[in-house]
């Protein structure tokens, strides 16, 4: 990997090929590049981003709803592990809802 620093040193740019101004070698495990990337020691998305994806994957769920219910797309439209996910998305709501440990919105544990 190649990275471009700022004024200030910290990474402004990364690459996996030499570029004019990205010319400068680091490891691919180098922890201030995962950091860069967003990702912990591990390789795993840091906390603020594994919110935003959590919070992300609602939002595409809800869409994917939204345009069956206009009838733009069909569950079947769906590749197969999509459908699965998606069903499996909503036992797992169904199921707590009928615990009463979540709300209309999906948002709100008690």
């Amino acid at each position: 990997m190649y990275i471009q620093r700022n004024n200030q040193g910290e990474i402004v740019r990364a690459s996996r090929l030499a570029l004019p101004g990205c010319d400068e070698p680091i490891a691919r495990d180098a922890p201030e590049l995962l950091a860069f990337f967003g990702l912990d020691a591990f390789g795993q998305p840091l906390d603020e981003f594994r919110q935003s994806d959590l919070d992300f994957v609602r939002v595409l769920d809800d869409l994917i709803y939204l345009l069956m219910d206009k009838g733009i797309i069909s569950f079947t439209d769906l590749p197969d592990a999509a459908q699965k996910k998606l069903l499996d998305r909503q036992s797992l709501r169904q199921h707590r809802n009928s615990l009463g440990l979540m709300s209309d919105n999906d948002e709100s544990f008690i």
